[in-house]
């Protein structure tokens, strides 16, 4: 999937691709759950993150369990969006 700059999650950082995966093979997550997932530092998670949100293939929804925090999530892509992380 790619953004109106034409920038494809196959063109991020490996950080944010370490994200999109942790997020795709664990589920919504908290960014606190990324980073003990991933085991990035809280700030390169925060950056990939917003390179993840800029393009378009995460959301962002209220964590119902303490609402301070933020629950992140994939959004369903086409299978051609997939390709691109696999390489």
């Amino acid at each position: 999937m790619t953004d109106s700059d034409g920038e494809a999650i196959a063109d991020l950082p490996p950080s944010a691709k370490l994200v999109y995966k942790v997020l795709e093979y664990d589920g919504p997550l908290t960014q606190k759950g990324i980073v003990e997932e991933s085991m990035l530092s809280a700030r390169t998670v925060r950056y990939a993150l917003e390179r993840l949100d800029e393009v378009g293939v995460i959301e962002e929804d209220v964590y119902f369990a303490d609402a301070r925090q933020n629950l992140y999530e994939i959004i369903e892509q086409p299978a051609e969006a997939d390709a691109a992380v696999s390489d």
